[in-house]
């Protein structure tokens, strides 16, 4: 059994075979997906919880959970609107954590100074209703500069909330990944681990103790080789389980359960629910 703790299932670049996707998703053993609720601005981080239900008991079909979030991208149109809109999503029970959120010095589409202030607002919402939050992080080239910064503003902000998050699609540092596990983050590897160059991130893999662990695809980003380029979906974590295992000298069965039994354990969701 896989999860996939990370995909854009609302992406319009699903519209026309979303049913097919997630039947493959399914036949691929994967039997939850965490879409993410970023939309593509505040006016529409509801879709992903649009999805949960709508597919919610369909047979053959993974569990769609949700989370509603403001991205870095979008952070200069996060007004107070958006944030009432974000406040109603995360009480909802089928958003389970607020995000993506974070920092993105790699486009800089937001002020990083506007980026600091929405990534604390949107903190102090979701400590409010106890959720926790997935971190989008992405420094300017050849710097870890967003990866410090987002660290810092954690272990000041966050960590005494006592409520932990994920960090997603994991590019960073032996030391950030250390960090954010201090202050009870799972550490999420993606697509792009089977990549030539990311060398850096496999080498942070091994060391991530795997009770701390998780898979995502950030579908339709990010797709693993051999099908880099292509539109990622969510039946594809299986490459990143598989090289999670080669590179830990474990089978891709044994970094399924264990990612699995992460994701549940976290979100404190059991397996009967999953179905």
């Amino acid at each position: 059994m896989l999860i996939d703790s990370h995909a854009h299932l609302d992406s319009p670049r699903y519209d026309e075979d979303r049913d097919a996707l997630l039947e493959r998703a399914w036949q691929a053993d994967v039997r939850s997906v965490l879409s993410i609720g970023i939309g593509d601005g505040p006016d529409t981080m509801y879709r992903a919880l649009e999805l949960s239900r709508e597919y919610a008991g369909r047979p053959e079909t993974p569990r769609i959970l949700a989370t509603a979030g403001v991205h870095p991208h979008e952070a200069q149109l996060c007004d107070e609107a958006a944030l009432t809109k974000l406040n109603n999503l995360l009480q909802e029970p089928e958003v389970i954590a607020c995000g993506e959120i974070g920092l993105d010095y790699f486009y800089d589409h937001s002020p990083r100074d506007t980026q600091k202030t929405v990534f604390r607002q949107q903190m102090e919402i979701a400590a409010a209703y106890k959720k926790p939050i997935i971190i989008h992080c992405r420094p300017s080239d050849n710097s870890t500069n967003a990866w410090d910064d987002t660290l810092d503003t954690i272990e000041t902000e966050w960590a005494p909330k006592g409520l932990g998050g994920i960090l997603h699609c994991f590019t960073g540092e032996w030391d950030h990944a250390r960090r954010a596990m201090d202050c009870g983050f799972l550490i999420s590897f993606a697509g792009n681990i089977t990549f030539p160059k990311a060398q850096p991130i496999r080498d942070v893999a091994v060391q991530v103790p795997l009770d701390r662990m998780l898979v995502e695809t950030d579908a339709p980003f990010l797709a693993p080789v051999p099908n880099r380029g292509k539109r990622n979906e969510p039946a594809w974590v299986a490459g990143v389980a598989e090289k999670l295992a080669e590179i830990r000298n474990l089978s891709a069965d044994e970094v399924a359960s264990h990612t699995t039994e992460n994701f549940h354990r976290f979100f404190s969701i059991t397996a009967s629910m999953a179905h």
